[in-house]
């Protein structure tokens, strides 16, 4: 294999088993030392023991969301330039690109993976510089960080009421088959709920600051 794999460890973070398997075995085997994180709490704890040379994350996750692990590697020098790569089906609009690359993101890709272009990528950010970055503070953050919750939480719940009054036109076969996909989207919402609530309370503390 190549020099460019001597740099380090990729990191991968990703709370969908399936998802992150995948990531994992296909990385592996074209090479790269491969380590893996289900959060972004997890990530931290394991780059703060050996930094990676590229890290690979999804964005919505438990306990550490993607937007908030990068503005905290953004935050510290000693992680600043590390490269990060977001994969989401998820935050996919125009805005939610502007916003990750404005935290600090190097690159964006939409499940499911292109691993055609995935690989390229990987191996450019590997071989090239570090890209400068400038965090922003905890309230720009914050504050755009909201906007893109509340967007996602108005899609979610348009999505839910859709697929809902969709449930009530199958029949039980149909119904068994779609069941799953429903639950998934209310679990989603219910996430971004929760770090939106999180979100305005943060905001409100350093208001008041």
């Amino acid at each position: 294999m190549t020099s460019l794999h001597s740099k380090g460890y990729l990191l991968v973070v990703e709370d969908v088993p399936d998802i992150l398997t995948l990531l994992v075995a296909t990385l592996k085997f074209k090479g790269y030392r491969v380590e893996t994180a289900t959060n972004g709490v997890e990530a931290l704890e394991i780059i703060q023991r050996e930094r990676p040379a590229l890290i690979i994350t999804d964005i919505l996750m438990p306990k550490m969301d993607g937007f908030s692990l990068v503005h905290r590697l953004r935050l510290d020098p000693a992680t600043r330039d590390i490269p990060v790569i977001f994969l989401s089906a998820t935050y996919v609009a125009p805005e939610d690109k502007e916003f990750a690359h404005t935290i600090g993101v190097t690159r964006f890709i939409e499940k499911p993976v292109d691993m055609e272009r995935f690989f390229p990528e990987i191996d450019s950010l590997l071989a090239g510089k570090a890209e400068e970055t400038r965090p922003l503070d905890e309230l720009q953050f914050y504050e755009g960080y909201k906007k893109r919750l509340e967007a996602k939480l108005k899609h979610k719940n348009t999505q839910i009421a859709r697929d809902q009054h969709l449930y009530e036109t199958l029949d039980e076969t149909q119904r068994q088959a779609f069941k799953a996909s429903m639950q998934n989207a209310i679990r989603e919402r219910d996430e971004i709920q929760a770090l939106l609530n999180e979100i305005r309370e943060k905001i409100a503390a350093l208001s008041k600051a």
